[in-house]
């Protein structure tokens, strides 16, 4: 038995797919998880989406599709979390490709549908984005989902659309999302989270850190991403809910006027007009800015009084907890140092480590 999950928007979602396949199906048999090659300028600084031709070691399923094992390696300069993925987690991750648009990954997932025979087909986004109209002002990523939302609608094949942790990944508050979600499918645990717990230690994904850290109990109000948005941890955070797949396409602008497009750049142009930005456009212009930031080494002494500045003003703000990720941009760090700015806080005061989360407390004198 073999069931395919979509990771919507590739990056945490393919996390929570393996995570979501367990605690939905068991965790007897493999899933094939298909993904975008899509990190954060921290793990990958090429913006954009990583094809075929950006790694070595793919295995080929399809004539469209390739799977990413624990061999494969991105082609310097991109870097790539999902051959540590499949290092990790038992699970095959092929790989989307979005550069031949819409028309390109519906190809890819009919042979991968042709291939499988897969016993069920989800379409998976961690916080509900897959749902944006479009002109939403919080609205910071719309194209990776819009893409695979339009491409699963074209399928002759039945999908599942699922929506975890609404509200979690800052986009779409979940007050705006409620109306639009369907029957509750389930409501992860501490015991759901055990599958994917040692990848949460190592991947950057806040979205999905933050949907295990609510499966774990965690509650209060989580800042997030370099803008600092803060998003509720409750008890909605860990639940898990499935959404008309017509709905979803007849809301989303920009799926719908993507579904014949044949190159990422006609996706682009789409995104620019209906949502006034292109999301790689923001990675392009970040990535260029980063590249003028010389990495400055880390100073243990000045990055913990810095984060007692932080965390003081954090509490002023009513947060209760953080991201790692927000942390190194709050302190102006350069994001290579993510993994050392983790591990020197986590080995100064392990008692505010709600893994995968930080808990912001009153600094000590």
């Amino acid at each position: 038995m073999t069931r395919l999950i979509v990771a919507a928007g590739g990056g945490g979602d393919a996390v929570a797919a393996a995570m979501i396949h367990a605690a939905l199906y068991g965790d007897e048999d493999q899933a094939v998880i298909l993904t975008y090659a899509w990190d954060r300028l921290l793990v990958d600084p090429v913006p954009g989406p990583r094809g075929p031709d950006n790694f070595t070691g793919l295995l080929p399923l399809t004539p469209a599709v390739w799977a990413v094992p624990a061999e494969a390696r991105p082609i310097s300069p991109a870097g790539s979390t999902l051959p540590r993925l499949a290092a990790e987690l038992r699970h095959t991750f092929a790989l989307i490709d979005p550069h031949n648009g819409v028309e390109g990954v519906t190809r890819q997932l009919e042979e991968l549908v042709d291939y499988l025979s897969p016993e069920s087909i989800d379409l998976l986004d961690v916080g509900g984005d897959v749902l944006a109209r479009g002109d939403e002002p919080t609205l910071k990523s719309p194209l990776a989902d819009a893409v695979t939302l339009a491409a699963c609608c074209q399928v002759n094949a039945p999908v599942r659309l699922l929506v975890a942790g609404p509200g979690l990944d800052g986009e779409l508050p979940h007050d705006e999302l409620r109306g639009m979600l369907g029957p509750l499918i389930h409501t992860l645990t501490a015991k759901d989270v055990e599958p994917i717990s040692s990848v949460l230690e190592w991947h950057p994904s806040e979205a999905t850190g933050m949907l295990a850290g609510t499966a774990r109990g965690v509650r209060g109000t989580c800042e997030m991403r370099d803008a600092g948005l803060p998003v509720p941890l409750t008890d909605e955070g860990p639940t898990v809910h499935e959404v008309d797949l017509d709905e979803a396409l007849t809301r989303n602008q920009l799926a719908r006027a993507i579904l014949t497009t044949a190159a990422l750049d006609e996706v682009e142009a789409h995104s620019r007009e209906i949502c006034g930005y292109s999301e790689i456009d923001y990675e392009r212009n970040k990535a260029a800015w980063l590249k003028d930031q010389p990495p400055v080494p880390l100073d243990p002494e000045a990055v913990l009084s810095q984060l007692d500045q932080f965390e003081a003003e954090a509490l002023s703000r009513g947060v209760s907890h953080t991201t790692f990720r927000r942390i190194t941009e709050a302190l102006n760090l350069n994001g290579s140092l993510r993994e050392d700015l983790r591990q020197l806080l986590i080995n100064s005061r392990p008692n505010q480590y709600d893994a995968p989360l930080w808990r912001i407390t009153v600094p000590t004198e």
